[in-house]
Protein backbone atom coordinates (compact mmCIF):
# COMPACT_ATOMS: atom_id res chain seq x y z
CA UNK A 1 0.00 0.00 0.00
CA UNK A 2 1.35 3.41 -0.89
CA UNK A 3 1.90 5.96 1.85
CA UNK A 4 -0.51 8.88 2.06
CA UNK A 5 0.58 12.43 1.34
CA UNK A 6 0.33 13.29 5.04
CA UNK A 7 2.83 10.51 5.84
CA UNK A 8 5.43 11.79 3.38
CA UNK A 9 8.11 14.39 4.00
CA UNK A 10 8.91 17.34 1.78
CA UNK A 11 11.98 16.93 -0.40
CA UNK A 12 14.48 19.78 -0.71
CA UNK A 13 13.81 21.74 -3.89
CA UNK A 14 16.22 24.28 -5.29
CA UNK A 15 14.68 24.40 -8.75
CA UNK A 16 15.98 22.76 -11.88
CA UNK A 17 12.90 20.56 -12.18
CA UNK A 18 9.67 21.40 -13.97
CA UNK A 19 6.53 22.23 -11.98
CA UNK A 20 3.69 19.73 -11.96
CA UNK A 21 1.48 19.79 -15.01
CA UNK A 22 -2.17 20.81 -14.49
CA UNK A 23 -3.13 17.12 -14.90
CA UNK A 24 -0.60 15.98 -12.28
CA UNK A 25 -1.75 18.73 -9.90
CA UNK A 26 -5.40 17.79 -10.42
CA UNK A 27 -4.60 14.16 -9.59
CA UNK A 28 -2.80 15.09 -6.35
CA UNK A 29 -5.63 17.48 -5.47
CA UNK A 30 -7.92 14.44 -5.13
CA UNK A 31 -5.77 13.29 -2.19
CA UNK A 32 -6.36 16.38 -0.02
CA UNK A 33 -9.51 18.04 1.35
CA UNK A 34 -11.97 19.14 -1.31
CA UNK A 35 -11.67 22.65 0.17
CA UNK A 36 -8.27 23.05 -1.56
CA UNK A 37 -8.54 24.55 -5.03
CA UNK A 38 -6.10 24.98 -7.90
CA UNK A 39 -5.38 28.61 -8.73
CA UNK A 40 -3.22 30.67 -11.04
CA UNK A 41 -3.09 28.32 -14.03
CA UNK A 42 -2.37 25.38 -11.68
CA UNK A 43 0.65 27.17 -10.18
CA UNK A 44 -0.70 27.14 -6.62
CA UNK A 45 -3.28 25.57 -4.34
CA UNK A 46 -5.38 27.61 -1.97
CA UNK A 47 -7.74 27.03 0.91
CA UNK A 48 -9.75 29.48 3.02
CA UNK A 49 -10.32 28.73 6.71
CA UNK A 50 -12.91 30.44 8.94
CA UNK A 51 -12.82 30.60 12.74
CA UNK A 52 -15.00 31.86 15.57
CA UNK A 53 -12.46 34.30 16.94
CA UNK A 54 -8.90 35.59 16.86
CA UNK A 55 -7.63 33.08 19.43
CA UNK A 56 -8.70 30.11 17.29
CA UNK A 57 -7.34 31.75 14.15
CA UNK A 58 -3.94 32.25 15.74
CA UNK A 59 -3.91 28.75 17.23
CA UNK A 60 -4.42 27.39 13.72
CA UNK A 61 -1.73 29.69 12.27
CA UNK A 62 0.75 28.57 14.94
CA UNK A 63 0.03 24.89 14.22
CA UNK A 64 0.42 25.52 10.49
CA UNK A 65 3.69 27.39 11.08
CA UNK A 66 5.00 24.41 13.05
CA UNK A 67 4.24 22.06 10.14
CA UNK A 68 5.78 24.48 7.63
CA UNK A 69 8.99 24.75 9.65
CA UNK A 70 9.27 20.97 10.14
CA UNK A 71 8.82 20.44 6.39
CA UNK A 72 10.90 23.50 5.42
CA UNK A 73 8.14 24.44 2.98
CA UNK A 74 6.33 27.67 3.75
CA UNK A 75 2.98 28.91 2.46
CA UNK A 76 1.77 32.42 1.79
CA UNK A 77 -0.77 33.39 4.44
CA UNK A 78 -3.41 36.06 4.69
CA UNK A 79 -4.63 36.30 8.29
CA UNK A 80 -7.40 38.33 9.89
CA UNK A 81 -9.51 38.27 13.03
CA UNK A 82 -11.48 35.14 12.11
CA UNK A 83 -9.94 33.81 8.92
CA UNK A 84 -6.77 32.47 7.36
CA UNK A 85 -6.18 32.06 3.63
CA UNK A 86 -3.42 29.60 2.83
CA UNK A 87 -1.63 29.34 -0.51
CA UNK A 88 1.03 26.77 -1.29
CA UNK A 89 3.33 27.03 -4.29
CA UNK A 90 6.95 26.05 -4.84
CA UNK A 91 8.73 29.29 -5.68
CA UNK A 92 11.89 27.48 -6.86
CA UNK A 93 9.98 25.82 -9.71
CA UNK A 94 7.53 28.69 -10.28
CA UNK A 95 4.58 26.37 -9.81
CA UNK A 96 3.42 23.33 -7.89
CA UNK A 97 5.48 20.42 -6.61
CA UNK A 98 4.51 17.39 -4.56
CA UNK A 99 5.72 19.32 -1.48
CA UNK A 100 2.72 21.65 -1.75
CA UNK A 101 0.32 18.71 -1.55
CA UNK A 102 2.27 17.02 1.27
CA UNK A 103 1.93 20.20 3.34
CA UNK A 104 -1.74 20.64 2.40
CA UNK A 105 -2.45 17.08 3.56
CA UNK A 106 -0.70 17.79 6.87
CA UNK A 107 -2.63 21.06 7.30
CA UNK A 108 -5.84 19.08 6.73
CA UNK A 109 -5.04 17.18 9.94
CA UNK A 110 -5.02 20.30 12.16
CA UNK A 111 -8.14 20.27 14.37
CA UNK A 112 -10.35 23.26 13.50
CA UNK A 113 -12.48 23.49 16.63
Amino acid sequence: MSESLAERRCKPCEGGIPPLTPAQAAQLLTQVSSAWVLTEAARAIRRDFAFRDFYRTMSFVNALAHIANLEDHHPDLEVGYNYCRVKFTTHAVKGLSENDFVCAAKVDLIPLS
